[in-house]
């Protein structure tokens, strides 16, 4: 196959290819996801208050600075480790209204039992 032919085919595939992407968030109403980075550091959360709404669709974006932490948010079972240099993702849509604790839960030094944050979901 010629080049202005290679050319073609590979300027039509990328339209369909794009089209589809495009298509299939509008067919499946992807909602739109607010990010929240938070930053792990020895013995704190940042930010360490969070305030949702009830039925948001959210990702928690959690980078450690300096150890690795753990995150929970033991009400709604989710657990992560967080490793320096990468970013952890997490997913949620909370149900329900409330207060919600999120804390560390590898041990990292003397300060670590203060580790902890809340999850506030409004109406």
């Amino acid at each position: 196959m010629d080049n202005s032919r290679r050319n073609l085919l590979a300027k039509a595939l990328t339209g369909v290819a794009a089209w589809s992407v495009a298509y299939a968030g509008v067919a499946l109403g992807a909602p739109e996801e607010r990010i929240i980075k938070i930053q792990a550091k020895r013995y704190a959360y940042t930010p360490n208050r969070i305030v949702l709404r009830k039925n948001e669709a959210v990702i928690l974006e959690l980078t450690a600075l300096d150890f690795t932490h753990g995150f929970t948010i033991p009400d709604w079972k989710i657990r992560a480790d967080l490793m320096p240099g990468l970013a952890i993702l997490v997913r949620l849509k909370p149900e329900s209204a409330g207060e919600f604790d999120f804390l560390c839960d590898n041990f990292c030094g003397s300060g670590h039992e203060e580790m902890s944050g809340k999850i506030i979901v409004a109406d």
